[in-house]
């Protein structure tokens, strides 16, 4: 999964795991988790949770399960990471981008979002329009992965429903 913060990966996510039985590995719960144990937040979190994930990943790919990783993945390292990972592992890998096309819903989404994670605190409207501006065009091996992209504006079904033709294509 890739895409902005509030534009509906984790809830897409979520759906399409458990309907093929995947596990959902987040990268901001687990940034929570590392910020609980009282490393402080001026550290580099979000890379040791990245970081994190792909072993938690590394280690169930090694037991050929499937895995959806729930990651902003703005940047190429963080989308390098998964490509080098399905290589390593021989497995296919294919990325869902997530958007919202319309601003005003995505903002309210954002606003409105509170999903229970103590120590990582919700990104206001203004951090993700500074992640727009930073949000890199896909380059590198990750650019030969086959990606789709899908506006979340679209009801959650249509969504889930082009997402899963997707990554059982």
């Amino acid at each position: 999964m890739a895409g902005l913060p509030g534009a509906g990966k984790s809830t897409v996510a979520e759906v399409i795991g458990n309907r093929l039985g995947y596990a959902v590995l987040s990268v901001d719960p687990i940034e929570s988790a590392i910020l609980s144990a009282g490393i402080d937040s001026d550290q580099p979190t979000g890379l040791a949770a990245y970081l994190v994930a792909e072993a938690i990943a590394d280690a169930a790919l090694a037991n050929g399960q499937s895995i959806i990783v729930d990651a902003v993945n703005a940047v190429d390292p963080a989308r390098e990471q998964w490509v080098t990972l399905a290589r390593k592992h021989g497995d296919s890998l294919r990325f869902i981008e997530v958007i919202c096309s319309d601003t005003d819903v995505h903002r309210q989404r954002l606003e409105a979002r509170d999903r229970n994670l103590s120590h990582l605190e919700e990104p206001t409207w203004h951090a993700v329009e500074q992640s727009l501006d930073e949000y890199a065009e896909w380059a590198g091996a990750a650019a030969a992965i086959p990606r789709i992209r899908i506006d979340s504006v679209q009801p959650l079904g249509h969504l889930v429903e082009q997402a899963l033709a997707f990554v059982q294509s």
